[in-house]
């Protein structure tokens, strides 16, 4: 789901000199990786939005700003799409009893700065001469804006700002004379990173791109299938966990049960290694590989790489945790909760002046004195986008006493922008791209700071090393290996094509 580029307060270049003291990111949660979205369906199961409710709930990690669901019922598509959290709507039952059917498709998102609006909330639905159709998109299309000036050259009237409304026109304009094939061909068209759900009348439709960047999980419930971005959701309502929606595969759910078909040439599956490393929830399973265990395998292989002498080790809450654990248990140093988060505070970025934002990231984050004062300490992250919440951390450190601060992260460093879904910035923003290791420590302002490597997360993932000629991840931001045409970044199309310029 996609809107206008998330500006940052101040340009991290080589040439600009940066205030240590008072960086311009207030907002520790400001300073990450954002994944766009998170889906789920589910066909012929009674109570089928308030399933597809609880399944959100599961997924909200993957999407904070809104949600949406489309039931069917009796002939009738309904939809509700909200701003906000999922317990904020979705929890109450006269929402529910607006979403009757035993068919549902849901959707939460995040929003970038700029609209925040109820058009752009998925799932998207529009009536077709076939009937209605719904859609849900985790992903991002990297040919979606000039697809979407075609389309408008030849008449399309697009609603929302989203990438996801290209498939609709796409599947409306196609002349085939059945849907599935229309579909098929719609999906021939774009490029990128996609997993999505579909509702028509009659059918749940699950489809992964050729790649298989994006997730998408396939489950089970009392003999009924369902489709989620990540087996947490199935855990969440009971479901037993089938099997992944493989690279390139359609998965087609009716009363007749499940079909797979592939429509694409076969190639080698490469999936996105950030969900490892950050965005899928630790109790998930993904491909197979339980992430918390994959986590704390990073940190075991970090400690392997950069042994440091120090007295504790330390998480950046809440996801260094997994990656702490490892480091700690492979190096003997001790962990300890040095950093306690406080999970019922708002963002505090919307406070009006600058000294009541920095109450606010204290009132979020705060140091335990007790457990730093006076020692040697190592910080674990698990990753460094514009590094000005890791400035924040690692003063907080030295102001609770710490004798020495050093700053590892369980990732290699991220020196290309994201066009599959993930919110990066440009890559003059990018902290890793523009400064070298020794500048980067110099402005974070620890004694020390390293990085797994990229074969180290490869280990970590039980390989030997990286494939350079066929690698097993898609790692663009750690190497610049993009694994698909970049369209919308060609000519006049240069810019962040992870979104769409805002319409007026």
């Amino acid at each position: 789901m996609t809107e206008s580029p998330k500006e940052c307060e101040k340009t991290v270049t080589p040439d600009v000199k940066l205030d240590v003291q008072n960086p311009s990111q207030p907002n520790f949660d400001e300073d990450r990786l954002r994944e766009y979205c998170g889906v789920f369906g589910v066909f012929d199961l009674d109570d089928a939005a308030a399933i597809t409710a609880l399944g959100l709930h599961a997924l909200q990690h993957r999407g904070q700003e809104a949600a949406g669901i489309v039931s069917y019922d009796n002939g009738r598509f309904h939809g509700e799409r909200r701003l906000g959290l999922v317990g904020d709507h979705f929890s109450k039952e006269s929402a529910i009893k607006r979403l009757p059917g035993s068919a549902a498709v849901g959707h939460v998102r995040y929003a970038t700065t700029g609209e925040t609006a109820i058009r752009n909330v998925q799932p998207l639905f529009a009536e077709l001469n076939s009937g209605g159709f719904a859609v849900a998109h985790n992903g991002n299309l990297t040919n979606a804006q000039t697809l979407r000036r075609e389309l408008i050259k030849e008449g399309a009237i697009f609603q929302s700002t989203s990438d996801t409304e290209v498939i609709l026109h796409l599947v409306a304009r196609s002349r085939k004379p059945q849907f599935l094939d229309r579909f098929i061909e719609a999906l021939r068209s774009i490029e990128g990173a996609y997993s999505l759900v579909a509702l028509t009348n009659k059918k749940l439709i699950g489809a992964r791109d050729p790649l298989g960047i994006r997730p998408l999980v396939i489950g089970e419930l009392n003999g009924k299938f369902i489709l989620a971005s990540e087996t947490c959701a199935l855990d969440m309502i009971g479901a037993r966990f089938v099997r992944d929606v493989m690279n390139g595969e359609i998965v087609i759910i009716s009363e007749k049960g499940l079909e797979s078909i592939n429509p694409f040439p076969p190639q080698p599956m490469r999936p996105c290694i950030f969900e490892y490393i950050y965005f899928a929830r630790p109790d998930s399973l993904v491909h197979g590989r339980p992430v918390y265990q994959i986590r704390k395998a990073m940190g075991a292989e970090l400690a392997r790489e950069r042994r440091i002498f120090a007295d504790v080790v330390v998480p950046v809450p809440d996801s260094g945790v997994p990656a702490a654990l490892g480091y700690s248990q492979e190096s003997g140093i001790p962990f300890e909760l040095g950093i306690i988060r406080n999970h019922y505070v708002g963002r505090t970025f919307i406070q009006p002046s600058q000294s009541v934002r920095e109450v606010g990231v204290r009132m979020k984050h705060s140091a335990n004195r007790c457990v730093v004062e006076g020692k040697r300490v190592v910080l674990i992250d698990d990753s460094i986008v514009r590094g000005t919440t890791s400035v924040k951390i690692v003063q907080m450190m030295r102001d609770a006493g710490a004798k020495e601060v050093h700053f590892l992260i369980s990732s290699p460093p991220i020196t290309h922008p994201d066009y599959y879904g993930i919110d990066t910035p440009q890559k003059e923003k990018l902290l890793a791209a523009t400064h070298s290791l020794e500048e980067m420590r110099t402005y974070i302002g620890s004694d020390s700071l390293a990085f797994l490597s990229v074969d180290g997360i490869y280990r970590s993932m039980g390989y030997e090393k990286r494939d350079a000629l066929r690698p097993q991840f898609t790692d663009h931001c750690f190497t610049g290996d993009y694994p698909t045409a970049l369209t919308d970044l060609s000519g006049e199309n240069r810019a962040q094509l992870s979104l769409l310029a805002e319409a007026s």
